[in-house]
């Protein structure tokens, strides 16, 4: 029987079009990512920013505790800035001193507590830390604009707007570690705390924290206020390289949540029937406001540059075909997507992430939905001929591959020795393949369907070949969760594992995206979020614009 309490949807786009690497690589923040969810929350809950420690320098070393209450408990960044050469400054994660380092302590830190905490943060992982460090982090300056906004503030003025919005923040984290990394708080411990319960909640509140510490840096050095319009154009930057990647292979659970409620939310507005005239006007005031950031928005990387470029040009094109006529006609929002499929995948995906905008009330509540405590289990009772079925049905994209053929085993991933981060290697080139790490799901469940027997059914098959035991959990997983599995060879010559850090990065509510290859790149958040005593306006801040 229908569920008549659950609003009407449209079909929700087939995993095998959205799951592929090149549209993940194209997404864009939406009003369900992390950190302007957690904003929402912040605003509904009245949440006060308080600065309670402040010993700096006049050159800005020292340290400083900001202290918030989410849903009755105390959180507090401990931030400490420290005098780094600038031969020192690098993004890599090899680093071993960085400008600034941070914990993001449970409760208010006693002066004993700041005490060890501005000792050992400096060191990052070479220290021990407690379960009462919620988030471990390190950000380095950006300096010529660092120093160009103290130079302006010392001189009387503000920093020019063009300087400012070509970098978009004054310092860059090249880290932020939760859940248990590095002898911290393990994620279980705020798991059911309001706010924080959500996917990288505690992460963003960090993020959130490190930007408003930034400004309050540069400020202090440079000895007068910016501009509110300033700050809120001066978000916080961070580099991001293959750490990342991973993750959305390793937890596919979290990863079909993720995609589900965003592809829900995008089945719901297709389905609305008609627009009111303040929804029009709310969707071409989006599609400005696109338009606008499109153009604030320059890259090196030839590639990235030669895409927004198309961008461009389509949400000209694209902008003049969405009439008053049809935006006030039948089902206007599934016309619009289908309207854009025209045009180039970013295109599209940036179409979808506008299209969630106008429409909070009817898929903010989704959000709910993207943390699971569940983990893939294997289905022993299930039978060969089923599971022959969800392969011939979702898997044919990894037996149709050539694993023979060198170009489609070019890359093996690995876990450094120094930094137990994630690696790529070249399989044809480099020593360590026997290293490598079970990334290859393609390969492992074309392995095991060829060892498909006679058995009576997966519990049988595992006693004959336990080797192929993560190939069965993967097949049987992607059965029940469609979006959980990425469906191309990540292993092959052609993956680009930045299309892997654009997608999650976009889920935690990134922007400007600036790749300086195909494994890292740097990125903006919080650019034009509301600032601390803002949060009424929490909820409009998609992708903003600086025009003057």
């Amino acid at each position: 029987m229908l569920d008549e309490t659950m609003p009407p949807q449209k079909d929700l786009r087939p995993a095998s079009e959205v799951m592929r690497l090149r549209r993940m690589g194209a997404a864009f923040p939406t009003r369900l990512s992390f950190l302007r969810t957690l904003l929402r929350g912040m605003a509904e809950d009245k949440v006060y920013v308080c600065r309670t420690v402040w010993e700096m320098s006049p050159d800005g070393f020292g340290h400083a505790v900001y202290s918030v209450c989410i849903g009755g408990y105390d959180y507090s960044l401990v931030a400490v800035s420290t005098d780094l050469p600038d031969d020192m400054r690098t993004d890599r994660v090899i680093a071993t001193a960085w400008d600034t380092s941070y914990i993001l302590y449970d409760g208010i830190p006693s002066a004993e507590e700041i005490a060890r905490i501005v000792r050992d943060v400096p060191h990052q992982e070479a220290s021990r830390f407690t379960e009462r460090d919620l988030v471990l982090s390190r950000a380095n300056k950006s300096v010529r604009l660092f120093s160009h906004v103290v130079e302006s503030l010392r001189a009387g003025r503000q920093p020019d707007r063009d300087r400012v919005l070509a970098t978009g923040y004054l310092m860059r984290t090249t880290a932020v570690y939760g859940n248990g990394k590095f002898g911290i708080a393990d994620r279980d411990r705020i798991v059911d705390r309001p706010l924080l319960s959500g996917a990288f909640a505690a992460e963003m509140l960090t993020v959130l924290l490190i930007r408003g510490f930034t400004h309050d840096l540069v400020e202090h050095i440079g000895g007068h206020p910016l501009d509110r319009d300033v700050k809120r154009a001066l978000g916080i930057g961070n580099a991001t390289g293959l750490g990342m990647a991973p993750f959305l292979v390793s937890h596919p659970l979290l990863l079909d949540a993720w995609m589900q409620v965003r592809e829900t939310a995008l089945a719901r507005v297709r389905a609305i029937p008609a627009l009111c005239p303040n929804q029009v006007s709310r969707i071409y005031e989006l599609l400005a406001r696109a338009a606008a950031h499109l153009g604030e928005w320059y890259v090196a990387d030839e590639i990235a540059a030669g895409r927004i470029d198309v961008m461009r040009r389509d949400w000209l094109a694209l902008t003049d075909q969405l009439t008053p006529d049809l935006l006030l006609g039948e089902a206007p929002i599934d016309a619009i997507i289908r309207l854009s499929e025209a045009y180039a995948i970013d295109t599209q995906e940036l179409v979808v992430a506008l299209v969630l905008e106008p429409f909070g009330a009817l898929i903010d509540g989704l959000t709910d939905c993207m943390a699971t405590p569940f983990v893939p289990q294997i289905d022993p009772v299930m039978t060969l001929d089923e599971l022959k079925d969800h392969i011939a049905t979702d898997w044919q994209f990894a037996i149709n591959l050539d694993f023979n053929h060198p170009e489609c085993c070019a890359r093996f991933w690995y876990v450094s020795q120094e930094k137990q981060e994630p690696r790529l290697g070249d399989r044809h080139a480099e020593p360590g393949a026997e290293l490598e790490s079970p990334l290859d799901i393609a390969r492992q469940v074309q392995a095991m369907s060829r060892d498909l027997g006679q058995q009576e059914n997966v519990a049988a098959f595992l006693r004959a070949h336990p080797e192929h035991r993560n190939a069965v959990c993967r097949v049987q997983t992607l059965a029940r969760h469609p979006y959980a599995e990425i469906r191309d060879n990540l292993i092959g010559e052609e993956c680009l594992p930045i299309d892997m850090l654009r997608c999650k990065l976009a889920f935690f509510g990134a922007a400007k995206f600036d790749p300086k290859s195909h494994l890292w790149t740097r990125i903006t958040l919080a650019q034009g979020a509301p600032l601390w005593d803002e949060l009424d306006a929490a909820d409009d801040w998609w992708l903003p614009s600086f025009a003057a």
